[in-house]
């Protein structure tokens, strides 16, 4: 019974999501009679059952990849139609103020928003299945040695390797990553999700990544949803570091840093887990600048009380499919790039490498991420 409200919730959600698209593409366009309305009426109705039913077969205790895969696409698609939608209906006061009347007023909306939506579906697939485009961002930090000068660290996150084999896809990913010629490559979690069994082969060719001063990998929230004791654990035997709430000294040119990572907040229910920035950071000399990989960006109070000179994060994918981060921005304190906190912190924000569940990329695009560390001199 504990689960009934948060059901009901669920339920409801998913039926705005279908309700409001019938009515602006269907019900209106047609007045409620005809051909198209009764088939329009009968594919939502459809859509209604199959998406939370596919959503509970593909990520719940069954884990069917062909279910996750319909329920992901089923709700990209009715987000984008939802999202217009609204805005359709926003303007549909400028078309009386022209003097457009019904039913061609509604039937005007109606195509416009299965215009767009349509076009925006495509362009998202194809914005979320491409090879990110990288960006390049300068990061400089005031205790940072002139040995360690232009250091490049390359950031990957939210690789979420699942039911759709990316294997080439990350094959191409490994080749745009080493033509950075990193110093350090980082993983900011939420590698895959499923078993280490299941998405092995997606993963595995980021051994080949290749950094002179380590790789280094921590634990997102989707880690938790499955099992990130053996996603460490398989990390470490294709050379990756994993920093479970642990550091690492990196030395260049006769200056230091530390390079530290936590545990997702997701893994607090994990015996031994959880994220502890006090124990990361134990032993460190507090005179060199501290990089921390944490997963999401509202770690970051912890990070601006330990004087950390840099935050690496990812989970928000910068929104993933627009206006998604409206709402994510009620969540985190950043969504995407760089931003400043405290007097001596600064927060990388990354929008992400791959995507979660809809294979959809809308005005959020995928990024792999060159920091390049400069010194205050």
């Amino acid at each position: 019974m504990k689960y009934v409200p948060r059901l009901l919730v669920i339920l409801t959600i998913t039926a705005l999501l279908f309700l409001l698209p019938w009515w602006t593409v269907v019900a209106a366009p047609t007045e409620g009679a005809g051909p198209l309305f009764v088939a329009g009426t009968v594919l939502a109705v459809l859509g209604l059952l199959t998406l939370p039913t596919a959503m509970f077969l593909g990520h719940g205790p069954a884990q069917s990849d062909i279910a996750s895969m319909i329920g992901d696409t089923l709700l990209g698609v009715m987000w984008v139609l939802f999202s217009w939608s609204v805005i359709g209906n926003v303007l549909r006061p400028v078309l009386i103020v022209a003097g457009v009347d019904d039913p061609a007023r509604s039937r005007t909306i109606g195509i416009g928003v299965l215009a767009v939506s349509a076009i925006l579906v495509a362009w998202g697939i194809y914005e979320a299945r491409r090879v990110p485009r990288v960006r390049t961002v300068e990061v400089r930090i005031p205790a940072l040695g002139p040995g360690l000068d232009g250091l490049r660290m390359v950031v990957i996150t939210d690789t979420h390797f699942a039911a759709l084999d990316r294997l080439r896809w990350s094959e191409k990913v490994v080749e745009v990553v080493n033509a950075q010629k990193p110093d350090i490559a980082c993983h900011a979690g939420d590698l895959a999700d499923g078993s280490v069994l299941a998405r092995r082969a997606q993963v595995d060719p980021l051994g080949k990544i290749e950094a002179e001063l380590g790789r280094f990998y921590i634990t997102g929230n989707h880690e938790y949803f499955g099992d990130a004791p053996g996603w460490i654990e398989h990390m470490a035997s294709i050379g990756w570091q994993p920093l479970h709430n642990q550091h690492e000294i990196l030395r260049r040119g006769g200056d230091s840093l530390v390079m530290a990572g936590i545990d997702d907040p997701t893994g607090v229910g994990l015996e031994g887990h959880g994220p502890n920035l006090t124990g990361a950071l134990a032993g460190a000399d507090p005179n060199l600048p501290v990089i921390l990989l944490a997963h999401q960006p509202k770690q970051i109070p912890d990070a601006v009380a330990a004087g950390v000179a840099l935050q690496i994060s990812g989970h928000t994918h910068g929104g993933q499919i627009w206006p998604f981060h409206y709402l994510v921005r009620l969540d985190q304190p950043v969504v995407a790039g760089l931003s400043r906190h405290g007097d001596r912190t600064q927060l990388y924000t990354s929008r992400g490498t791959g995507f979660w569940g809809p294979q959809l990329r809308v005005f959020a695009p995928s990024e792999i991420t060159v920091l390049v560390l400069r010194s205050a001199t």
